[in-house]
């Protein structure tokens, strides 16, 4: 059995590792900015992002939840960025991006382990996001007429051969933002032990 200060050693590798797997400052292009807040429940866990500029200009980003806590959730969510980096940065819709990844996921899959994702893309010439989720709650569109949840639906990679995902387009206004989330915060509980949800989210 491993010592508790080998165990912490190794703990302490891994969040290295998975901090090297996210973004190291907010991305801005032209007038889009993009930034991130990640905070872990244990010690490590299975969420990961990413967002970065394509070959023609346009911005990409995903952010992904894997199944369960702890080392074996960040384990896997390695092994889905390994996985999506092979197609993410080629300029491929978003839902494409998704159906390639659940077939790659299909062939080196885990048991009992699956990754929730959303993948976006926005053309800062249009203005438009592409928007392809599978198993992921929202996002929220904020503009000048409120907020509004997104509803997109999807079956997370890795789990169905043959899976579709379906597309969300929408023009955003200047002054507009895009919140992603994982169910991290819409499944947290108040001190009250009260669900938050994703319509209390909305509300705030």
């Amino acid at each position: 059995m491993p010592s508790k200060n080998l165990r912490e050693e190794e703990l302490e590798e891994a969040r290295a590792i998975q901090s090297v797997m996210l973004p190291a400052e907010s991305l801005r292009a032209g007038a889009v900015m993009i930034s991130h807040e990640f905070q872990p429940v244990a010690a490590v866990g299975g969420d990961f992002l990413d967002y970065f500029e394509l070959t023609d200009g346009s911005v990409g980003l995903y952010l992904g939840d894997v199944s369960g806590k702890g080392l074996p959730a960040a384990l896997y969510a390695a092994l889905a960025v390994g996985t999506l980096r092979g197609v993410h940065k080629t300029g491929t819709s978003p839902h494409d991006v998704l159906a390639t990844l659940n077939r790659r996921l299909m062939i080196r899959g885990m048991p009992r382990r699956h990754t929730a994702i959303q993948y976006a893309v926005f053309n800062p010439h249009s203005h438009e996001l592409q928007i392809a989720s599978a198993g992921m709650p929202g996002p929220l569109h904020l503009s000048a007429s409120g907020c509004r949840k997104l509803n997109l639906c999807g079956i997370p990679p890795g789990l169905f051969a043959g899976a579709n995902y379906e597309m969300l387009a929408l023009r955003l206004l200047a002054g507009d933002s895009v919140l992603f989330c994982t169910d991290g915060i819409s499944d947290a509980f108040s001190r009250k032990e009260e669900q938050f949800g994703i319509e209390w989210l909305q509300e705030r």
